[in-house]
């Protein structure tokens, strides 16, 4: 099953048992998803979902740091329990061991000796990484491992 259809499908679900902040967040979910389907004029694939469900995780968690700073916790839990459902839509993480094998295999298959080849080694990565990891972290990581 697609990972849209699964959200579609759990916005059911939640309107069902009344579960009114996972129905809220499932919400915000699918408005992404089509504001990009709009915006871009394409049904996105998975790893276009995954892309907006990144993103949007991301965005919560600048948030909580925000929020953080000025004290304000009540809106640290609300920003905290949105991304933990929406890491429930995300591949199964990558543990550190699995990451620096797939780290060190791209960095041979590319040939990349330092750090102007990041960008080569990055997009072999991207497709194997994507949804499973931070990509951040990853690009912090292949930073090390290239000497940069």
């Amino acid at each position: 099953m697609a990972i849209k259809d699964r959200i579609t499908e759990d916005m059911k679900t939640a309107m069902r048992s009344g579960d009114k902040d996972r129905l809220s967040t499932v919400r915000l979910i699918l408005a992404a998803i089509k504001q990009r389907e709009v915006d871009e004029r394409v049904t996105l694939d998975d790893t276009q979902v995954l892309a907006v469900l990144e993103k949007m995780i991301k965005q919560r968690r600048e948030s909580i740091a925000q929020f953080e700073k000025g004290g304000r916790s009540d809106l640290v839990a609300k920003e905290s329990a949105e991304v933990v459902i929406l890491q429930g839509y995300l591949p199964a993480q990558l543990t550190e061991a699995e990451v620096d094998t797939l780290i060190d295999q791209a960095i041979s298959s590319t040939g990349a000796s330092s750090i102007k080849d990041m960008g080569k080694v990055m997009g072999a990565l991207k497709g194997q990484a994507q949804g499973r990891t931070d990509m951040g972290a990853l690009s912090q990581r292949i930073k090390k491992k290239l000497g940069g």
